[in-house]
């Protein structure tokens, strides 16, 4: 009796022990689950690559023209979120140079340019910023993003023709890649010197929300 037990107790044990190694290998060959960073409900993004007119130069981030458009966008447009790039003293090239990295790192649907300003007060060739912006919007469009381009303009420190130039660029970058265009990010203060810190350049805190305000209408179509 105790030895036709023990014999069927080692069945039953041996037969657990192959249901506990089926369901091990069923277990391992599905796939695995997806990180949360994948998951489909996450938002989309809005990239800012500008110099320190959308950094907040002088005032704290929060008071930006750019931290004031992400409380908007929460607001107004759940599913979105706005990582701002921006560097104080940014060129075109060094905008260039980060451009791929910023996409692919944070691959965004949209992506707003916001540079020129710092290549122009150094008198750089026009040249070398068309192309430097050519390969910011290029890169933003290779990757799906649509691309509202900021444009500036500039005392005419260097000539007339220069500024002229300076301006026209943006206007031939957007009608060439088919951008949205903001011809000028300070076009609403620029006309007030109370607008702007002790520099003349910087808008202070109480500029901020006009122009972001001056932004929103053709940003908010490219949320769609």
């Amino acid at each position: 009796m105790k030895t036709r037990y023990a014999a069927t107790a080692r069945r039953l044990q041996w037969a657990i022990g192959w249901v506990a190694l089926l369901l091990t290998c069923a277990l391992q060959a599905q796939p695995a689950a997806r990180p949360a960073s994948f998951v489909a409900t996450d938002p989309r993004t809005v990239l800012v690559m500008g110099d320190s007119l959308s950094a907040a130069y002088g005032l704290s981030a929060a008071q930006g023209w750019v931290a004031l458009t992400a409380e908007r966008i929460a607001k107004q447009r759940p599913g979105w979120r706005v990582v701002n790039a921006s560097i104080s003293g940014e060129t075109t090239a060094g905008g260039a140079a980060r451009i791929v990295d910023a996409v692919v790192r944070h691959r965004p649907s949209v992506v707003v340019i916001e540079l020129g300003a710092n290549d122009a007060l150094r008198g750089l060739p026009l040249r070398e910023t068309r192309r430097n912006l050519a390969r910011m919007i290029g890169a933003a469009q290779g990757i799906g993003a649509k691309v509202l381009l900021v444009g500036m303009r500039i005392p005419p420190n260097y000539g007339p023709a220069y500024t002229m130039e300076f301006e026209r660029g943006y206007r031939e970058l957007a009608q060439r890649f088919g951008t949205t265009l903001l011809p000028f990010l300070l076009q609403p203060i620029a006309s007030d010197r109370g607008n702007f810190q002790g520099d003349n350049m910087h808008p202070v805190a109480a500029a901020q929300p006009r122009i972001r305000d001056h932004v929103w209408p053709v940003l908010e179509p490219l949320l769609d």
